[in-house]
């Protein structure tokens, strides 16, 4: 596995402890645990555009997300701020890219969070290859309130990161489908390690 972690000088602004924890399956017990996986299509070439779009932030933009990057493509130690809701009321967090991988079948990236975010904990945004060549976008999470009117508002938080989440595969689908001319690409500018 192809995987690029944050290291530890870099990890220890972060507001939780168990980073890097949504890299493989979640240890039980994490407070807010989420997972939901989405078809986004089938063939290496869907696969190849998935992870540009999504290497590139450019998913989170297409959805209308704030996403301000200290680098073009995600890599341990970028810091990114997102921010989401209208412009007069948009709520702007600060986060730091904490792993990514990048191989044949896999590809993604995870940010965890820094002083100031309204949650303490990470997401993870992972494309997988299957063998039968389906393309699968994988949002994983686990967080817990950092403000006190998060913890009064939890349900209603926890409401809006799954609808986010299942919101991600659907533009990342519609994103794939309107690239279908370069959805031939070998998958090589997967480079999700390199800034």
């Amino acid at each position: 596995m192809a995987y690029h972690h944050l290291d530890a000088s870099a990890a220890s602004e972060l507001t939780y402890r168990a980073v890097g924890a949504t890299a493989g399956r979640l240890p039980p017990g994490l407070p807010g645990s989420l997972c939901v996986r989405k078809r986004i299509g089938r063939g290496r070439g869907v696969f190849a555009v998935a992870a540009r779009e999504l290497s590139e932030f450019r998913l989170h933009r297409a959805m209308g997300v704030e996403m301000c990057a200290s680098a073009p493509r995600a890599a341990p130690g970028v810091r990114v701020r997102v921010g989401i809701g209208p412009r007069a009321v948009r709520v702007r967090c600060a986060c730091r890219v904490v792993w990514t991988r990048c191989d044949g079948s896999a590809a993604g990236w995870a940010y965890g969070t820094l002083p100031g975010h309204l949650l303490s904990g990470e997401e993870a945004f992972a494309l997988r290859l299957e063998p039968d060549e389906t393309v699968v976008l994988t949002v994983t999470a686990f967080s817990s309130p950092a403000a006190g009117w998060v913890r009064a508002a939890l349900p209603l938080v926890r409401l809006f990161q799954r609808a986010y989440a299942h919101w991600c595969g659907a533009v990342l689908r519609r994103l794939v489908r309107s690239h279908r001319h370069r959805a031939g690409d070998s998958g090589k500018e997967c480079n999700l390690g390199e800034t």
